[in-house]
């Protein structure tokens, strides 16, 4: 297989490979590091590489597994191909590569099946057509502004009218 580049910052790619090995062999491929010596590459994030047999996804299949768990679209599937795939595979996310540009070199016994692009969250809109998103459709109302607080000098100037009173008193 020829060398596969990654370019630097790329975002919401699953590489999906079959593998041509021994059960011992690929399960090892879930250890730290052994991704990336069967890929050529190093400083890989293991817990953005999952190494599993088909036979796992049961019902689901590989179909389902990328398209409902990983959230590729239908369009960019072959549900024949993908349901034929038997055996151990890997799916390597872009994650895994941590913004970095990279030229995979993999070992002769991993095949690319498929790079499929993530959905990703579209968030244009139409236009809101409510009542309440209407400009200046909330009732009009005055704001409040601040309300005297003469309550405190009215009670200061009893307070200094009985202490006066008092004292008047006691001088009289």
């Amino acid at each position: 297989m020829s060398n596969l580049t990654v370019a630097p910052h790329e975002r919401g790619v699953l590489r999906l490979f079959s593998l041509d090995m021994r059960t011992e062999e690929a399960k090892f491929l879930r250890e730290p590091g052994a991704a990336d010596q069967i890929l050529g590459v190093s400083g890989l994030d293991p817990a953005q590489i999952d190494v599993f047999p088909v036979s796992d996804l049961e019902e689901l299949g590989l179909f389902g597994y990328l398209n409902d768990g990983c959230g590729v679209s239908a369009d960019q599937l072959n549900r024949t191909m993908l349901e034929a795939i038997e055996g151990w595979v890997m799916v390597l996310r872009s994650a895994a590569f941590d913004g970095q540009g990279a030229d995979l070199k993999p070992d002769p016994r991993v095949h690319l099946v498929g790079l499929y692009t993530e959905e990703t969250t579209n968030w244009t809109g139409g236009k809101i057509e409510t009542e309440s998103a209407k400009p200046f459709s909330a009732p009009q109302t005055l704001p409040e502004g601040p309300k005297p607080r003469r309550i405190g000098s009215a009670v200061l100037a009893l307070v200094i009218l009985l202490v006066v009173g008092g004292v008047l008193w006691l001088i009289l």
